[in-house]
């Protein structure tokens, strides 16, 4: 097995790892307390962009708040809250920093995912610390490997690992060929230590600068069978952690709501946007014509169309969260064209946020742009968020129109 030395910043092993239970906190007491977190991570906006990561003090925050562990197993003291708590806790935290709630959604939403996998490998991390925070890479296409005998050796080098500074696991995606010219037979997860991968500091970017998204890099690297897990066991059918967690969480459909670990960021860039930029125009007057900016028609109607638009991506993002676990509270198995739903709402919806905030960027005029405000910071994140692969009308929303238009093609991991 390959071993290197573990690279010298590692910031959670500094923090202390309680065992605190949060099972039992229920979903609005833990929306509240993504709330009431909220001034406290205003202040810290402008230091987490300038240090490109999460800062130390908001991790520990969140692991106060139990917010990391909000859809962890409760067998382990999780929350196990249903999905939508991603939406709207990220939701909270994004009005004033997105960053910090993208790494939230991401990094929480990995215990959720450690839930599929095998339970000896659950146990593995679990036992260690509740507390232990994992990052990823989605793109498979960076990662190969191959089985050989125990396990799989992988190499590649993955890019946009949001929150690697803060944790101490990654689950890396990648290809399994049976040869190196030939097709794809698999595409798996593997569960693998900081001290295994090379972190690449990559990350120098106009929005979402403080989520920390940098390369990692692995040559030739065993990973034992039981810490990876094939995409496919994410599709909302029995998978090796059902007889470990069988909550109603632990039987959904997760590529296929995978945009809702997220999709909350931007519903809080389009809060934030609304709340600064309407704020503001109550008393502001145009500098131009000395006349108050919310006596204008115009700005009057765009409030209205921006407004409408943060409410209408709220009930898309809702609705698919609470139908998706009403089928698994149900026994049920989401249909293909559920899956395809989810995604093609998700996307919707996020592009609804979108316009919103360029909208009050209008409203907002000269004023947005100065960097002692809130709101050049929610443009930039908001646009830097919109450009992730689940939010892209091209590839989700091509998907949905396929299955409507009932053309056959090879079906879509989910």
């Amino acid at each position: 097995m390959q071993t290197k030395a573990a690279v010298a910043w590692k910031p959670s092993a500094t923090l202390p790892k309680s065992r605190t239970s949060f099972a039992g906190v229920s979903y609005a007491e833990m929306v509240e307390r993504a709330r009431a977190l909220a001034p406290r991570v205003a202040a810290r906006a402008e230091e987490c962009e300038l240090l490109r990561r999460m800062p130390e003090t908001t991790e520990r925050d969140l692991h106060d708040a139990g917010l990391f562990r909000m859809v962890q197993p409760a067998r382990v003291g999780g929350a196990d809250l249903d999905v939508g708590i991603l939406v709207d806790t990220c939701a909270e935290l994004a009005r004033v920093c997105p960053s910090t709630a993208w790494n939230l959604g991401n990094l929480a939403s990995h215990h959720w995912m450690l839930g599929y996998f095998t339970p000896q490998a659950q146990d593995e991390l679990w036992d260690a610390s509740p507390d232990v925070l994992i990052a990823t890479s989605l793109a498979f296409p960076a990662g190969r490997g191959r089985k050989v005998d125990g396990g799989y050796e992988i190499s590649g080098r993955w890019p946009l690992s949001s929150g690697v500074d803060n944790s101490d696991w990654n689950m890396l995606a990648y290809m399994v060929r049976e040869s190196a010219a030939g097709p794809p037979v698999d595409q798996r997860f593997a569960l693998v230590h900081r001290a295994q991968y090379d972190v690449i500091d990559t990350w120098h970017a106009v929005g979402l600068a403080g989520t920390g998204s940098k390369d990692v890099a692995i040559n030739s690297l065993f990973v034992p069978e039981y810490r990876t897990l094939s995409a496919w066991a994410l599709n909302g059918k029995p998978h090796p952690g059902s007889p470990v967690n069988s909550s109603p969480l632990f039987r959904l459909p997760m590529l296929a709501l995978g945009p809702y670990v997220l999709s909350g960021v931007m519903l809080g860039c389009a809060r934030g946007a609304y709340e600064t930029t309407v704020g503001a125009a109550r008393t502001r007057n145009a500098t131009t014509t000395g006349q108050p900016v919310g006596s204008s028609q115009p700005v009057q109607i765009k409030v209205a169309e921006a407004g409408a638009r943060v409410d209408m991506a709220e009930l898309a993002m809702r609705r698919a969260c609470e139908h998706a676990m009403a089928i698994a509270r149900a026994g049920q198995e989401p249909t293909h064209e559920d899956k395809l739903r989810y995604r093609r709402d998700a996307f919707f919806s996020v592009r609804l946020c979108l316009e919103a905030v360029d909208i009050l960027m209008g409203v907002a005029g000269s004023s947005g742009l100065y960097l002692a405000g809130n709101m050049q910071r929610l443009f930039r994140d908001a646009h830097a968020a919109n450009a992730h692969v689940m939010f892209s009308p091209d590839i989700q929303g091509a998907l949905f129109g396929q299955h409507a238009l009932g053309i056959v093609g090879p079906p879509p991991l989910l």
